[in-house]
């Protein structure tokens, strides 16, 4: 692990850290770390499928530890949103090809500014795909409202190549049989939604574990694309391009699907 993650995948607190020693905040990261390891045991939302090296490198120093997830997959019922959903997308949706459609969603906490917001746009189109876009209303740094930036994307998209919601229901969207990769911050709800419908992904994340998450996305499973730290019109284009049209990352997608879902069924791990 030591030798696989980079500075750039690390939180933002520990790449902008230069003395870990007298960081108030390291420190406290430190003590829970510590302190975890005197737990009965630690119960994660993960699958050995996904994680197994990682797994394995905790369990000595735990007493025990269980690997229990994706929760998701196992619950007959998606968790309650602080959003609500827009279910007009899925209609939406039905009127696409096979595997035609970028979804976009960066979360529910992620913020970007008005010039990302045109990088992404620009790519987006450029890349000449239809594209489900997640633009909260509070997501813009911008005094712009939310109906003024879904008529910029409408203007540049055109109405038969883009649906833009406030909100969208993230598992039925995956699932999907028209949506061909996954633009996401790289949350951990989100990679494992993503993981489990087999869809590859573009990641772009924004903090804390998603910056490790996307490393994983892109290096290890190799189920997508890690595009951290940019946020370029031609980098959005090429990735998309790439995430949409590669069959090595969509055969990785499958391949960790169908392990996952080994994992969750009765007899797995």
């Amino acid at each position: 692990m030591e030798s696989f993650l980079r500075r750039r995948d690390l939180p933002n607190q520990c790449r902008d850290c230069t003395d870990p020693d007298n960081d108030p905040l390291m420190q406290i990261v430190y003590g829970f770390t510590a302190h975890s390891g005197k737990a009965r045991a630690l119960v994660l939302n993960t699958a050995a499928s996904v994680e197994r090296a990682a797994l394995a490198h905790i369990a000595p120093h735990m007493r025990d530890i269980f690997a229990i997830g994706p929760l998701h997959a196992i619950s007959p019922a998606p968790a309650a949103s602080l959003w609500r959903e827009d279910d007009g997308c899925m209609a939406w949706l039905d009127g696409q090809a096979d595997r035609s459609v970028v979804y976009v969603s960066l979360g529910s906490l992620t913020v970007i500014s008005l010039e990302q917001f045109t990088e992404f746009l620009s790519g987006l189109v450029a890349a000449g795909y239809p594209f489900l876009w997640v633009l909260r209303p509070d997501m813009i740094v911008a005094s712009q409202s939310t109906t003024n930036l879904q008529e910029a994307v409408t203007a540049a998209a055109g109405d038969s190549k883009e649906r833009v919601v406030g909100w969208a229901p993230q598992r039925d969207v995956l699932r999907h049989r028209a949506v061909g990769c996954f633009l996401t911050h790289a949350g951990w709800n989100s990679t494992l939604e993503a993981a489990v419908e087999g869809v590859p992904m573009v990641c772009w994340p924004f903090f804390t574990d998603q910056l490790i998450n996307s490393r994983f996305v892109g290096a290890v499973w190799r189920t997508g694309l890690d595009m951290k730290d940019v946020c370029d019109a031609a980098v959005v284009e090429k990735m998309v391009r790439e995430a949409m049209e590669s069959g090595e990352i969509r055969t990785s997608a499958q391949a960790l699907a169908r392990q996952v879902r080994r994992d969750i069924a009765i007899g797995g791990s």
